[in-house]
């Protein structure tokens, strides 16, 4: 199958998770055999070079360089000459996905609209990129919500989930320092505040900790640690390698998920594949408890109070180092229900 992906900035111009997840949806084609032609404003080096070759995907310049009008206005053209059995639109600009949606209907090629939860938003365009598409995927049931709130039909919605590289975590040795992780970019989101409160409730107790990541609030996370005297039992490794993180997960025995803000808790789920207990607060803009529903090996709880006393009881619940049933996240499974998807909405269209 040919699928064109839509998105003027990709993962190698902007930080953004719903790129990062695009980027590994189109890679992921491509190692299958499907061949992948990436519509984007150029990236990489050189003006003559209107196209370049990368991990098995074709990316084609639209624009030389970020300029959401001029992009709008150049990709019905791209999609014609890109002649793909199925386009992938990444959610922001909601512009481009409804450019992508017109121009999909005038070349009779079906549309699917990714949207992860972090692209921008236009006033008024955020409904005609829900309900212009032949399907749209979404990472979690919080973000399918608000989607359909913004006018998707309910039968349109497609839960699709950030996928774990299994093969990976089977193969990792377990790094055993630490007892309790938290692993986020540490922004004003990470709300870190919870755990550290947890762990000073057990300062009497034996454990350590490691706080995996860097960002803008590491300061201020370390000088709360450092206020509740409990920094000593907690390691800041700042920001590591996926490999080096599942080690650290395998060799743990409780991951506490505390963010405010989370679209899909990819590293929750990568913890819980290693075998850790996944603690969750509740946040009403996160779909990290999603995660941990009928989940044995999982924890819901509302306060520090809860949190410590789930942590205080995770010594009763054996420790193990890979987790059979996440393997429905896998890079394989998850691949497959896009190319399901893709061929749902071309059967949709009377395109065999």
């Amino acid at each position: 199958m040919h699928v064109a992906f839509v998105s003027m900035e990709t993962a190698h111009s902007a930080d953004r998770r719903g790129l990062e997840r695009a980027r590994r949806t189109a890679r992921l084609l491509a190692d299958h055999g499907h061949e992948v032609t990436y519509l984007c404003a150029q990236w990489w080096g050189g003006d003559a070079v209107p196209t370049f070759e990368h991990e098995g995907i074709e990316y084609r310049r639209v624009t030389s360089e970020p300029a959401p009008g001029a992009f709008a206005a150049k990709l019905p053209a791209a999609l014609w000459r890109a002649g793909a059995d199925a386009v992938h639109a990444v959610h922001g600009p909601p512009r481009h996905v409804a450019v992508a949606e017109k121009a999909g209907t005038l070349l009779r090629t079906p549309v699917l609209v990714d949207w992860f939860g972090d692209g921008a938003s236009e006033p008024g365009s955020q409904t005609r990129a829900a309900s212009g598409g032949d399907l749209v995927t979404v990472p979690s049931e919080l973000i399918r919500t608000r989607v359909r709130e913004y006018g998707a039909d309910d039968g349109s919605v497609r839960i699709v989930p950030e996928s774990i590289d299994l093969k990976m975590i089977r193969e990792t040795p377990a790094d055993d320092r630490f007892d309790v992780v938290y692993a986020r970019r540490l922004d004003e989101h990470a709300n870190v505040g919870t755990l550290l409160l947890a762990l000073a409730e057990r300062r009497r107790r034996d454990w350590s900790a490691a706080i995996v990541g860097d960002g803008p609030e590491r300061e201020a996370v370390e000088t709360a640690a450092r206020e509740l005297r409990i920094d000593d039992r907690i390691t800041f490794t700042g920001s590591l390698p996926e490999r080096e993180r599942v080690s650290i997960y395998k060799g743990a025995h409780v991951f506490a998920q505390t963010a405010s803000v989370e679209p899909f808790a990819a590293e929750l789920l990568r913890a819980l594949a290693c075998g850790c207990l996944g603690v969750v607060e509740y946040q009403a803009d996160s779909s990290a408890h999603e995660l941990v529903e009928g989940v044995d090996r999982g924890r819901r709880v509302t306060s520090p109070e809860e949190m410590a006393e789930v942590i205080t009881a995770a010594g009763n619940v054996p420790r193990r180092e890979y987790n059979e049933a996440f393997e429905r996240f896998g890079h394989e499974a998850v691949i497959e229900t896009y190319l399901d998807c893709y061929e749902e909405i071309r059967s949709e269209r009377g395109l065999f």
